[in-house]
């Protein structure tokens, strides 16, 4: 059985691998191979209580929830393995990680993760307080939040049946999405389902951008997701001359109308259970079939609500324009 670390006076444990480390000197000199790597054994043990007798937070008893501990206090920087593995004593850290994501709903997202995110415009490196993605690899990670996710280890059962069938990975990610409808996922979980495929960000973002399916992000207009995170809103297409509307444009519109209906006032924040208004769509004051293009100018947040009794002509499209022109 592998040793676990002990944790102990810091100070302490700094002058008994000192000592080791300073006498290791004559072993050099005088002492047979196997003697000296007997030896190092001792320094490799007390060199790994030292970085777990780092943690000094009430309950940091194990290497998971040292990892915890550390992550908690660095949320959204990306943190290398090695530093985890310092921390956690134990060589063994991503196993650890994995058991935080899985089976206690910690969003801690993989480097090569956010890196697929960063290609999609789904995240950006500020919001990891990154200049660069070069260092974005399966060694690094990033915990997005600082909430714990209780239902998360249902929806990784979920995802696990699901990742086994024949679907497409399209096909699965949406299937996924439409389990939990409502609720935000992770790009970890959406990157499992696709068996690790890299082309897992980029499926998710044509769903919302060539097929309608409303998935927000943080930065395709729902500002108040966590970084990292994907929301199917509703649990139905858009129209199809509404479904290739640019992000950057879809971004833009929201912005400029306060992501909120122009015609009602109803924004995310004022969500009830019983409300009617679920999420926020955009329509086009010239029909798109009469060549309305996709621009500011001609695109107008409405709820879904209101935007239905658009569609029945309970608005007329006059009304629309005068709104526009109120700001």
């Amino acid at each position: 059985m592998a040793r676990r670390s002990k944790k102990s006076e810091p100070e302490t444990l700094r002058k008994q691998l000192l000592a080791l480390i300073t006498n290791f000197e004559h072993r050099l000199a005088d002492d047979s191979l196997r003697e000296q790597v007997l030896s190092l054994i001792q320094a490799n043990h007390l060199l790994r209580d030292l970085g777990s007798s780092l943690m000094h937070e009430e309950g940091c008893n194990s290497a998971r929830d040292r990892i915890l501990a550390y992550l908690l206090k660095y949320p959204r920087v990306v943190i290398h393995g090695d530093e985890l593995m310092v921390v956690a004593g134990i060589s063994e850290y991503a196993r650890r990680i994995r058991e935080l994501r899985v089976q206690f709903g910690w969003s801690v997202l993989s480097g090569t993760t956010l890196k697929e995110m960063i290609e999609q415009d789904e995240m950006t490196l500020e919001e990891l307080q990154a200049r660069t993605m070069t260092f974005l690899k399966t060694d690094v990670y990033a915990l997005m939040t600082t909430e714990q996710d209780r239902e998360a280890a249902l929806r990784w059962n979920e995802a696990n049946v699901l990742r086994r069938s024949k679907l497409s990975t399209k096909a699965k990610i949406l299937t996924y999405l439409r389990k939990n409808v409502g609720r935000p996922v992770t790009g970890e979980e959406l990157r499992y389902l696709a068996n690790d495929s890299k082309e897992w960000a980029r499926r998710t973002r044509e769903l919302r951008t060539e097929e309608g399916w409303p998935i927000a992000t943080r930065n395709s207009g729902r500002p108040e997701l966590e970084v990292g995170a994907y929301l199917l809103e509703e649990d139905r297409q858009a129209e199809v001359h509404d479904r290739k509307i640019p992000d950057p444009v879809r971004v833009a519109v929201l912005e400029r109308d306060h992501h909120a209906c122009r015609n009602c006032g109803w924004s995310h924040a004022r969500k009830t259970a019983n409300d009617p208004r679920t999420f926020l769509e955009l329509h086009h004051i010239e029909h798109h079939a009469d060549g309305g293009e996709n621009t500011l100018d001609n695109l107008i947040t409405l709820c879904n609500v209101c935007h239905d009794d658009v569609h029945r002509g309970k608005v007329s499209g006059d009304a629309l324009l005068y709104l526009l022109k109120g700001d």
